[in-house]
């Protein structure tokens, strides 16, 4: 997910095509630039515009008059499958993005740290829609959804090769409803269906737990939503108060979230210096300080991160990292190094457009490229991240038995390796 000016998300210009559209559908004929004129001022339009909608236009009236598939040729579908084909043609893949009504409602409880749905996070990658991680407590989690798990069918209708937002859309419903996935896992291709009831999730955005037979909190943060930054103050004075001495900070798979809650968290372990710069289309730069007002940690710490580590989540990570102030553990990061924006369309959808670039504090551009660890750790095949809530009920035997090879270098490097 990404991150606006003031908020996010990740849940997922156009109002014009789809009416242009609309006409030339009822009417059967090309779009020629004086009909586009009626909808966009000719000074705003750029000089190659009308033969571009033209050729739009005359794909839709092709598909409207041949394809044998009517009951999938809706002017809905077509018209936002048009809207969201144009986004992703800009290449910021998993980032700028469009979004339904119903995927722009879900990705607002998402920030808000409610959530009703089966409560995983997905991308597009590959052709594919992935799992990127089930919300920690979620219908999703507890269903055995995997990170990594390959969405195949929704509901027995095969959704390989739809683009995200329809697989979504099909996903999405009210709480107390149910919806089969069928899902492949990519280590051994075997498939399974999973059943779900779908639920008003409430999102447990910071989760922490005493690693067994050791003093370090492992502390996760599972999306940047609000509130996250008093949630994880709260989180580390509970665990020094219980007798924690080091700290790692697990942002793996974390989608991001709001751009003033990663400032928030990066403050509190930085004492000066800047967060992150910005740079705008003109190449002009904004550095945005360190808050230094509260309380700050001073707790060595590590921070875990994985291709699943996006948007504010990296933000945070380069930022201690740029600071010297923590080792990064684990994997690249996904390069959402954006800042988004949210432009509203005339039916309640929304594009999530990119308007200025994220750099680390240093410099160095996130967008394509993610951060890099400091140590470099793969989890083994079929071997998922280990999270707090599963800690809870482990003995220090079964935490290393779980082979999470990324907690394990960090529990050394905190000189307090796994018994």
């Amino acid at each position: 997910m990404g991150v606006t000016k003031s908020r996010y998300r990740y849940l997922l210009l156009a109002a014009l095509i789809v009416a242009a559209l609309a006409l030339g559908t009822a009417s059967g004929v090309a779009l020629d630039r004086q009909v586009l004129s009626s909808f966009v001022p000719v000074k705003a339009m750029p000089t190659d515009a009308g033969p571009q909608f033209e050729l739009i236009s005359e794909a839709w009236n092709t598909i409207e008059h041949n394809y044998v598939g009517k009951a999938t040729a809706q002017p809905t579908l077509l018209g936002y499958g048009a809207i969201s084909g144009m986004v992703d043609a800009l290449g910021d893949t998993g980032h700028s993005r469009f979004l339904t009504p119903e995927m722009l409602r879900a990705e607002k409880e998402f920030t808000q740290g409610r959530f009703e749905g089966i409560g995983a996070e997905v991308q597009a990658k590959d052709g594919y829609v992935v799992i990127v991680a089930p919300l920690d407590g979620s219908p999703a989690m507890a269903a055995g959804v995997k990170p990594g798990d390959i969405i195949l069918k929704v509901d027995g209708q095969d959704v390989t090769g739809l683009p995200i937002d329809q697989v979504v859309q099909r996903i999405l419903g009210p709480a107390g409803t149910k919806v089969t996935i069928t899902l492949m896992d990519p280590t051994n291709q075997t498939t399974r269906d999973v059943t779900i009831v779908r639920a008003q999730i409430p999102i447990q955005n910071v989760t922490w737990q005493l690693l067994p037979g050791t003093k370090i909190a492992h502390v996760r943060v599972a999306a940047f939503s609000q509130g996250v930054g008093q949630e994880l103050r709260t989180a580390v004075a509970a665990a020094t108060a219980q007798g924690a001495t080091s700290l790692i900070l697990d942002l793996r798979n974390d989608p991001g979230g709001l751009l003033d809650e990663a400032v928030s968290v990066a403050s509190f372990f930085l004492k000066s210096g800047d967060v992150l710069q910005t740079r705008d289309a003109n190449g002009k730069t904004k550095a945005v300080r360190v808050t230094t007002s509260g309380a700050k940690c001073d707790l060595p710490m590590v921070v875990l991160i994985n291709n699943g580590t996006a948007s504010a989540a990296e933000i945070v990570a380069g930022a201690l990292q740029d600071g010297h102030r923590a080792t990064l553990v684990g994997e690249q990061t996904f390069g959402a190094g954006t800042v988004l924006n949210e432009f509203r369309l005339s039916d309640g959808s929304a594009i999530l457009l990119a308007t200025e670039e994220w750099l680390t504090p240093s410099g160095r551009e996130i967008w394509h490229k993610g951060i890099p660890p400091d140590t470099a750790v793969a989890l083994p095949s079929g071997v998922y991240p280990l999270r707090p809530l599963e800690e809870r009920s482990m003995s220090a035997a079964q935490l290393q038995q779980w082979n999470d090879t990324q907690l394990n270098v960090a529990m050394r490097l905190l000189g307090q390796a796994a018994p």
